[in-house]
This record gives structure tokens, C-alpha cells and sequence, in this order.
């Protein structure tokens, strides 16, 4: 079974020629081809832009083209010697009498700089490639942190062929932001624009130095907008179709009216290259993350100190809400924001500063992107009602902000387990001071996922400390229940079906 990765879309050694040859037939009956120009697509209704197809992108890339650029940065790779000490020959990691001592020789053995001359190890250079966008006429670029990371030496090329030396001005790896800046004026600049007003199903065009090759375009629509990755909390990702290759990695993504929405950063591939997924860092996130970079040289982000988890119609109807939305809060952490403000596990996150959290997903970068020491109004439902609280963010360090830990699988489907107390060493050793041990599951809990080992925390946000209470909420309960557990070292909500 082939293995499905989030790849970075940088190319770690690229050198690529490549020759090619033309034809050209003539047909004098064919008609030419309709041209729109950007405006029109832009405004134009289905129906027309069915029948002339696909707008035309050369003004766009003839405007703002020239403010791509391709990056070249190197890196210097030390190579682990395997003397034993600073001189004298070198000793391979094996017996000259095994059959793989001559394999080891020839790795070891005979590599410049490791060689049996006992001469000095030698650095070994390697090079990655990217793209970047110019954001000031005086020099600032915007790229990838990842195309940058570990380089000493950082080159931009731009479409006239002028090379610049770089500095990296800052780079923020969580984002995977980074700005650079080269001694240069009255250079071509791209316009910003607003990914919040882009729609799924819009064209856009990204520009890009795929496998080294300068200045390449390709376009498609916008698949999906605030897209959550695995590891990756504070960015809603843009996903689109559009080609993204290795070495596109820090380019562009525009919109019709030739505004940058996004940098792409993330293509999702089985086998390194383009399959129809590829994600793109909003704008107005990554000019967050300029700003800092540039003023201070390092991202504040703020922190609230919350798991959370997506909602669906289970949990929804066992919380008491007419449809699932908002952000379910799993666990909190007992030192933080969240905990002080009084937030619990079980409250549903639905709007901060009275902007609406629809999906888990939403949170992170929202609370991320809040100054640490402001004040925010958290309005979450509990007990079958809208409750408000105020917390005041705190600052984000290793701790999770607001992390969205969905289960790997939301779990579906009267409860079937047999469970006991916890002693005092497990309680111990899980930080816990209440709970039952689920020992067999059968039933609507297998069902939905429940499995032994499993500590049952509460019951539709209400604790549960013995096996009589357990059996008294579930009577009590209605077609479905939301069971809090902790699974290893971290508590999820379990929605199961009881009818």
C-alpha cells in the first residue's frame, strides 16, 4: 500500500537541462481561439465562462511575473568522521575479516576529505532551490522558512537575470515563514490581496521555479479554504489544484485580479511529486509573521491552553445543540489561560472576540494570532446553553496554543463495559483524580471505538468516579452520550450511539 506524506516542496539538489524541439503545423481553417481578459473572467457569469473556457493569465504574469524570483541557498553539511581520535589512520566501524569490511572501505575509506591519507575532513556543499515574491520596491521577499533553513549562503535571481546575495531578516518555522532582503531599488513588487474574500472553486495561478525551472506558471481552482494539517496548528491552509512542485516551494499563488493570497508551501504526494493536492499559506497570515520578523526578529503568538476537537452530529446531539459546530474542548491545561478564565472540558468553543469558531480548526490560528496580555471574550456552550467567559491570552511557548487533536477517527453508533475504580498508582501516574478503567468493551462502546485501557472520565461533561454512576447517567440518558476518556496521554471526547 503506497504511503500518503505531506512533502515540503523544496528540491534538496537540483541541476537541471533541459533541451527540447518545436513543430509548428499550420491549419488556416481553424478559428482562433476566444481570448477574455482578466476583468471579464473576473465578472463573468458560469454560463459565459463555460462557453469561452478558461480566462487567459498573460497579464497577469506579464505584471507581476517579474516579481517572482528563484532562490538558490546553500547549505554546508558536516560529514561525521569515524577517526578515533584527530590523526593517525582511519578505523572503519568492523572487522577486516568480515565480508562487508571492503563494502565499508569503499564508503568510508574512499571519500574525498576521509580517504586513508589521513588528510583534514572536508565540508560537503549541497544546495536547495525555491521561490520567493517581492513585497517592497527596496528589497523585502517573502518565501518559505523551510527553502532557507541551515543556509549560509542565500542567492536571489530575478527574471532579468540580475543575482543578489541575501540576507535572511528572520524565519518562523512553525508558520514556515520566512523574509529575506536584498541591497536593491525600485524593484517590481506584487500586490496583496485578501484570501478571506476568495471562494472555493475560483481560479488562481501560481508562479514558481518547479525543479529549477525559472519562472514557471501553472494554474487551477481553489479545492478548499482553511484546511488544518497534521502538525501543523496555526495555519488555515488554502488547498488548490494547482501544479505545485518541488521548487515551487515560497512562490506565489494569485487570485484573477493578480492579487498574492497565498505563498505554497505543502504539496500532499505519494511519490514526491504533483498529485492534485497542494497547500498555500494565506497572505494575511504570513504579512502577521513579516511584521514581526522584521521589527523584532522573532513571532509572539498567544495561548489559551486548550486540546480541542472537532464536533459532529453525535456529540452535537449529546451536548444538547441543534447542529454541530464550534470547537470541543477535550482537555485543558491546568496552569493556563483557559483553566483560569474557568473553562472546563466538555465546554464547546463557539466564538472568540465575536467571531465565530464553525470548525476546531478555526481556533488555533485564531487565538494564535492575538497579542499575548489582551483580553479575550470566549463565548462556549455549556449545559445546554451559551455561556461567556474572558481569558486573557497567554504567551506561547512550547505548549500547545490551542491545539486541534482530532482522533484519528470520530467514533460511531446501551454501553456495554466493565469497568473499575482506579488505584491510587494510577491515579498517580496519570495525573488524575477520578475515573474508571474500562477492562472489556463490547456493544455500543465497541461500536464507537472504546477500548480497554481506556479511562472514563465523564458523561456528557458531568465526572463519573464509580461503576453505580456510570450505570445511573447511562439509564438517564437519551439515544446518544459523549464519554470523555483519557487514552494514553490525552482525553477525547467519544461520541457513542445508545439507540
Amino acid at each position: 500500500m503506497n504511503t500518503k506524506v505531506i512533502t515540503r516542496s523544496a528540491v534538496a539538489a537540483a541541476v537541471a537541462v533541459a533541451l527540447s524541439a518545436g513543430y509548428v503545423a499550420g491549419h488556416r481553417d481553424v478559428p482562433a481561439p476566444q481570448v477574455i481578459s482578466q476583468a471579464q473572467a473576473a465578472m463573468m457569469p458560469a454560463e459565459a465562462a463555460a462557453k469561452t473556457g478558461i480566462p487567459d493569465f498573460s497579464g497577469l504574469v506579464e505584471t507581476y511575473g517579474p516579481a517572482v524570483v528563484n532562490i538558490s541557498a546553500k547549505h554546508v553539511v558536516k560529514q561525521t568522521s569515524l577517526r578515533s581520535g584527530g590523526s593517525g589512520p582511519q578505523q572503519l566501524p568492523i572487522d577486516p575479516s568480515d565480508p562487508f569490511y571492503q563494502f565499508f572501505k569503499h564508503f568510508y575509506g574512499g571519500v574525498p576529505g576521509m580517504g586513508g591519507d589521513g588528510g583534514p575532513q572536508a565540508d560537503t556543499p549541497s544546495a536547495s532551490l525555491g521561490s520567493g515574491f517581492i513585497i517592497s520596491a527596496d528589497g523585502y521577499i517573502l518565501t518559505n522558512a523551510h527553502v532557507v533553513d541551515g543556509a549560509n549562503v542565500v542567492t536571489v535571481k530575478l527574471t532579468d537575470k540580475r543575482e543578489f546575495k541575501a540576507k535572511v531578516v528572520g524565519a518562523d518555522k512553525q508558520s514556515d515563514v520566512a523574509v529575506l532582503k536584498i541591497d536593491a531599488k525600485d524593484l517590481p513588487t506584487v500586490k496583496i490581496g485578501d484570501p478571506r474574500q476568495s471562494k472555493v472553486g475560483q481560479w488562481v495561478v501560481a508562479i514558481g521555479s518547479p525543479y529549477g525551472f525559472d519562472n514557471t506558471v501553472t494554474s487551477g481552482i481553489i479545492s478548499a479554504k482553511s484546511r488544518s494539517l497534521p502538525d501543523e496548528n496555526y495555519t488555515p491552509f488554502i488547498q488548490t489544484d494547482v501544479p505545485v512542485n518541488p521548487g515551487n516551494s515560497g512562490g506565489p499563488l494569485f487570485n484573477l485580479q493578480g492579487e498574492v493570497i497565498g505563498i505554497n508551501s505543502m504539496i500532499y504526494s505519494q511519490t514526491g511529486g504533483f498529485q492534485g493536492l497542494s497547500f498555500a499559506i494565506p497572505i494575511n497570515e504570513a504579512m502577521k509573521v513579516k511584521d514581526d520578523l522584521v521589527k523584532t526578529g522573532h513571532v509572539s503568538r498567544g495561548r489559551l491552553g486548550v486540546a480541542v476537537q472537532s464536533m459532529n452530529q453525535t456529540l452535537a446531539d449529546s451536548f444538547g445543540m441543534d447542529k454541530p459546530h464550534g470547537a470541543l474542548v477535550s482537555s485543558v491545561d491546568a496552569n493556563g489561560p483557559a483553566a483560569r478564565a474557568g473553562l472546563k472540558p466538555g465546554d464547546v468553543i463557539v466564538s472568540v472576540n465575536g467571531q465565530a469558531v464553525d470548525e476546531s480548526s478555526d481556533l488555533p490560528s485564531l487565538i494564535a494570532g492575538m497579542k499575548p496580555g489582551t483580553k479575550a471574550d470566549i463565548q462556549v456552550w455549556r449545559d445546554k446553553g451559551t455561556k461567556n467567559l474572558t481569558a486573557t491570552i497567554g504567551t506561547l511557548g512550547d505548549a500547545k496554543v490551542a491545539s486541534n487533536d482530532t482522533p484519528q477517527s470520530q467514533m460511531q453508533g446501551r454501553l456495554g463495559v466493565a469497568v473499575r475504580p482506579l488505584t491510587p498508582d494510577e491515579k498517580s501516574n496519570n495525573s488524575l483524580d477520578h475515573g474508571l478503567l474500562v477492562e472489556q468493551s463490547g456493544g455500543a462502546a465497541e461500536n464507537a471505538g472504546v477500548q480497554p485501557g481506556d479511562v472514563i472520565l465523564a458523561v456528557n461533561g458531568r465526572p463519573v468516579t464509580s461503576a453505580e454512576q456510570l450505570k445511573q447517567m447511562i439509564s438517564r440518558a437519551g439515544n446518544s452520550i459523549a464519554l470523555l476518556i483519557q487514552r494514553d496521554d490525552a482525553q477525547i471526547f467519544v461520541p457513542v450511539d445508545l439507540g
